[in-house]
């Protein structure tokens, strides 16, 4: 066990004489364990380790050479959703598949995911999502489609006034140059009249489809209803595409063909890239406060990464489970062997796990609580750690200067506290400057999107994922039911 005194070594598992190390000694061993990781064989090897049939695709995707061309081509995907075309399209059938001919006049039921929030006075705080879903509709009524827009909003209970769609109206039409139409359901008789009466190009949407309970059963007959109004089916819906839904999975049942938009394809070409095959040097970041949240994310990537580091409120558990003392720190007791155990993996599989050598300390939870840095095993007594040290972020930013790949998914600290978002912020300004310097830098969604919207950096991202749980699944390399519900592709060149 270290010494109440010593800082902590970035080994995996610290010997009595590393854990009793200088700080300078510490760093010379970060530095020494991402030399060796850059060295390892790993870094050359370019074979599969997670079959992307896990992920919800064909085995067209599965092809080795094809694999090879996934990280240099994901990067030409362009704000408009298109782009090259990577692995995801290879296995699933895109809108950009399907010409004038056959969208002219037909009627296409979009599934998007315009879930905004909204202020007490129902006004738009953020509108990044209804942006993010504009190319694919855009797509459909250039070609004389007729679109049916469906979307959630928030988690109502029946019919909830403050949940109604109403409010996205004047922004989807400003952003699409048309007047878009509103039914005051999202099935039944009027809104049968309402889509018979739509002419070419045009865009009606619907009501919250969660205002049914039935949307979130999948029950078949609402599924039904839904796809009675359309000829054919798009989902561009990636925040819900982990959940079979009777708007994301049912309605594939009676519409086809059903295929992907460029939103959700644009998310699966390049998460999925960054689980099967990325340019390497490949680095994870990944933070929160639990490791119970995160164990699929980290096991997973434990298989692909070359550097894992690690910040937030897990790094306690690890901590402890490294028999340090962590004061008032968040601990999960009951996860203390699995954090052991997942350092003894990646020691195992060559990866470079570092941990943060100091953190930044409060003496209560709150934005203005006392704070101080010290060494990571010397937390005393009544103390919390709210954030990584600046020497930790010294040491992640040189280890993530030799990386050629990033994906971020989580916070280092309290971010929304402005005293501890320090180490976050850090981050986010580490990964534009990578951006700038052409390395593949993807925002796995959650607070780490926050984050890069916070400092003003979001634009320069390689990617950053409108998902939540539909990005932690697709790393954890679950399937996704919205996307398995789609019709196959055939193989095209790359």
């Amino acid at each position: 066990m270290a010494s109440a005194t010593s800082p902590t070594s970035l080994s995996l598992l610290p010997s009595s004489s590393s854990s009793s190390s200088s700080s300078s000694s510490s760093r010379s061993c970060s530095s020494l364990q991402v030399a060796a990781s850059l060295s390892s064989p790993r870094l050359q090897s370019l074979g599969l380790r997670i079959p992307l049939r896990r992920l919800g695709f064909s085995g067209a995707a599965v092809e080795p050479l094809l694999a090879l061309h996934v990280a240099a081509k994901i990067r030409a995907v362009g704000t408009n959703g298109k782009g090259v075309r990577g692995v995801v399209s290879m296995a699933k059938k895109s809108v950009g598949d399907l010409t004038t001919a056959d969208l002219k006049g037909k009627r296409v039921f979009v599934r998007a995911d315009l879930n905004v929030p909204l202020d007490d006075n129902q006004n738009i705080t953020d509108d990044t999502r209804i942006r993010a879903a504009v190319p694919t509709i855009k797509h459909l009524i250039g070609n004389g489609a007729k679109v049916i827009l469906s979307s959630h909003l928030g988690r109502p209970k029946g019919v909830t006034p403050k949940y109604s769609l109403g409010p996205l109206v004047p922004r989807l039409s400003e952003l699409l140059g048309i007047k878009v139409e509103k039914a005051d359901d999202c099935i039944g008789p009027e809104v049968e009249k309402l889509v018979a009466a739509l002419p070419e190009g045009s865009v009606l949407l619907l009501e919250n489809v969660r205002f049914y309970k039935e949307e979130e059963k999948n029950e078949p007959e609402f599924a039904k209803k839904l796809a009675s109004l359309a000829d054919l089916y798009v989902n561009d819906a990636f925040g819900t595409a982990h959940r079979a839904h009777a708007s994301t999975e049912g309605v594939t049942k009676f519409l086809k063909p059903s295929v992907a938009g460029f939103l959700l394809q644009k998310e699966l070409d390049y998460l999925v890239g960054a689980v099967s095959n990325p340019k390497k040097p490949f680095a994870a970041i990944v933070g929160g406060s639990k490791v119970s949240s995160k164990i699929g994310v980290i096991e997973s990537l434990l298989e692909k990464c070359d550097i894992l580091l690690l910040g937030g409120g897990m790094i306690f558990t690890f901590y402890k489970a490294q028999g340090l003392s962590v004061g008032a720190s968040l601990v999960e007791e009951d996860k203390l062997e699995l954090a052991t155990s997942l350092l003894k993996k990646a020691k195992s599989k060559g990866v470079s796990l570092l941990l943060p050598s100091d953190v930044i300390i409060a003496d209560k939870f709150a934005p203005d609580a006392n704070s101080k840095v010290v060494p990571a095993s010397a937390i005393p007594d009544g103390w919390m750690g709210l954030d990584i040290g600046p020497e930790s972020v010294k040491t992640f930013n040189e280890a993530l200067d030799t990386t050629k790949t990033v994906i971020w998914n989580g916070p280092m600290g309290v971010f929304e506290f402005d005293k501890f978002a320090v180490g976050t912020e850090s981050i986010a300004k580490k990964l534009a400057e990578l951006s700038g310097k052409g390395v593949t830098t993807i925002i796995g969604g959650g607070d780490s999107v926050a984050a890069v919207e916070k400092v003003g950096v979001a634009s320069v991202m390689s990617h950053i994922s409108t998902g939540g749980g539909a990005s932690l699944e697709l790393l954890e390399g679950k399937e996704l039911p919205g996307v398995l519900a789609l019709d196959e592709a055939t193989p095209v060149a790359v």
